[in-house]
């Protein structure tokens, strides 16, 4: 074994180690490198190069061997019990990006969605690419409510990398000049189709402070120079972003951020790499490197790096550090304030209203479009006017469309009939959906399973969280608000919305190593670093230290990017 080590010592050796390809560990991947780090990013999942790994990015409907893609119930029940909560987006298109249950299981003590993909590039292949910033009050609204911890970073932290990493992945919208949702830097707006526009009319002309804008997306409407010569190319408007994007117009880590890292001649990915132990050195009181198994071979292996950045997601990152015991740490690395695994946070989903908007039959829209309108936050936002009986707000993303062009997966219809109905006059409806903010509780957890294991022979995770009195009322007011904007729209026929949610179905989860001031009440500093072991950063959603009711990623995005430069400069004035 000591010659083992001594082997490993000498060919695993590098400056930094990243855990995961996604959103996070991409970003890190290319801020390491472009500094002038050897880096090392082990991805659990197999390869999935940028455009031939797609293998579905130009499947049109009748080449499946399912009608329009849908899977058999069976199969769906067998391998998916999870995964097919997600209702429309596994099907055969993306069955080979999302994982199989029935392999990697989970108990759940109360329901909880755990939706996942395990391949290089992660959910960064997978995601909505709705992209908004946290803004000034969502950093504060901790420390002036009680709740939680205080977030240890305000916006003006994190304000000039929004601005960087905006820039990089090509974020398109446009500027509104609200507080609660800060502008950024954008590329040309996507255009509202013509329900819309009266949507957004008859919004503000009855509720003011209600805005109706377009959604915030990254996908390149007007590429720069930079994202050019890395071989991306506006978005074509074509909705199978969740298939692959040859185009490389959508960002992702595989078109992006990995290929800027890759770039550099510094960077490595070694797929098929599950991370199972972070190896700590007692005696300098840091972390020597990480403990692997290969998913393939079954065999085990140690690399070392002074760096480490764990971004295996929110879950992956959290199991990895429970998993990661040792006489430092008996119950998970870094976890002396016990709150590893603890404060689950999500957005709420599938609730809100739709309705039919009449007028509109003989009217048709050229193309399609990847995005949808949004409103922001709207409650509670300082005043008397805005303050309701609960903590914290929502937002509604949404859009309108013609049903026959739009049906779900699995309804009829191809061949000439369909081509001769989808040129006849029809309706159209209109929808919006809250996503709110669920707030930080304790008891809203996460807990290593040793007892049941996975296909590699591995521990699994126990869920128990659920929302709250809180986030009950949130969704009453979600959806009476939703419902009195389509009746201020002239719609008819208007519906409440209130599907079956569960904590997970979001796929935004957080919260499970939270940032905080002091290290007795959370696990990361100000720079994302453990506040027991300096240099280990974690960087994806387990940091988040309260959950806002906007999509994250861009803030997991400006949180790694931030926290890779503060490494890099802590490294080479030999702190870590």
């Amino acid at each position: 074994m000591a010659n083992l080590n001594t082997r490993w010592r000498k060919e695993n050796t590098y400056d930094a180690i990243v855990v995961g390809s996604g959103i996070a560990g991409g970003w890190a991947a290319k801020e390491l490198t472009e500094k002038g780090l050897k880096v090392l990013v082990l991805e659990r999942g197999g390869p999935m190069p940028h455009i031939t790994g797609y293998k579905t990015a130009t499947m049109d409907p009748w080449e499946t061997q399912y009608p329009l893609g849908r899977l058999p119930d069976a199969e769906m029940k067998a391998k998916y019990p999870a995964q097919q909560r997600t209702g429309y987006a596994l099907t055969e298109y993306t069955q080979h990006l999302f994982v199989r249950d029935d392999e990697n299981p989970y108990e759940e003590k109360q329901r909880f969605d755990w939706i996942r993909g395990y391949h290089v590039g992660g959910r960064s292949l997978m995601w909505a690419r709705q992209s908004y910033r946290h803004s000034p009050q969502d950093f504060e609204a901790n420390a002036k409510e009680g709740i939680g911890v205080d977030w240890p970073i305000r916006y003006a932290d994190l304000a000039p990398w929004y601005d960087y990493v905006e820039r990089f992945a090509g974020v398109s919208g446009r500027k509104e000049g609200l507080p609660q949702l800060p502008d950024g830097v954008f590329q040309p707006p996507m255009e509202f189709n013509c329900v819309e526009e009266v949507l957004k009319k008859g919004v503000e002309a009855r509720f003011p402070e209600r805005r109706v804008t377009i959604g915030r997306t990254a996908n390149l409407t007007a590429p720069t120079e930079e994202q050019l010569a890395l071989g991306r190319g506006k978005c074509q408007h074509r909705n199978r972003c969740i298939q692959g994007c040859p185009f490389g117009a959508y960002f992702s880590s595989n078109s992006a951020t990995l290929v800027a890292a890759e770039r550099t001649g510094n960077l490595k990915i070694r797929p098929n790499s599950i991370v199972t132990t972070i190896l700590h050195d007692p005696k300098k009181n840091r972390a020597d490197g990480v403990r692997i198994l290969d998913a393939e071979t079954g065999q085990e292996e140690e690399f070392y790096a002074d760096v480490l950045f764990l971004c295996a997601s929110a879950l992956g990152s959290t199991w990895i550090m429970m998993n990661s015991t040792s006489s430092r740490f008996e119950n998970g690395f870094g976890n002396g304030s016990d709150q590893l695994g603890r404060n689950i946070m999500d957005h709420h989903l599938g609730v809100g209203a739709q309705a039919d908007a009449p007028g509109f039959e003989e009217h048709y829209y050229s193309g399609r479009r990847p995005n949808g309108v949004y409103i922001p936050r709207f409650r509670n936002l300082g005043d008397a006017a805005t303050k309701k009986d609960y903590l914290r707000g929502f937002g509604f993303q949404g859009g309108a469309g013609r049903p026959s062009w739009t049906r779900a997966i699995g309804a009829p219809g191809l061949g000439a009939g369909r081509k001769d109905e989808l040129t006849q006059p029809g309706p159209w409806i209109a929808r919006l959906g809250g996503f709110g903010e669920i707030l930080p509780y304790a008891d809203n957890r996460v807990t290593l399973n040793k007892d049941k294991k996975d296909k590699y022979g591995l521990p699994t995770l126990t869920f128990n969280a659920s929302i709250k009195e809180n986030e009950q009322k949130m969704r009453k007011d979600m959806i009476a608000t939703a419902m009195e904007m389509m009746e201020a729209a002239g719609f008819k026929n208007v519906q409440p919305v209130d599907g079956d949610y569960a904590i997970g179905l979001g796929i935004h989860e957080m919260g499970t190593a939270r940032m905080g001031r002091d290290p007795k009440t959370s696990v990361l500093n100000a720079h994302n670093q453990v506040h027991e072991c300096k240099n280990v950063y974690v960087t994806d959603g387990a940091a988040m230290t309260s959950a806002s009711c906007v999509n994250p990623s861009l803030t997991y995005m400006a949180l790694t990017a931030r926290a890779a430069d503060h490494a890099v400069a802590a490294r080479k004035r030999g702190e870590l």
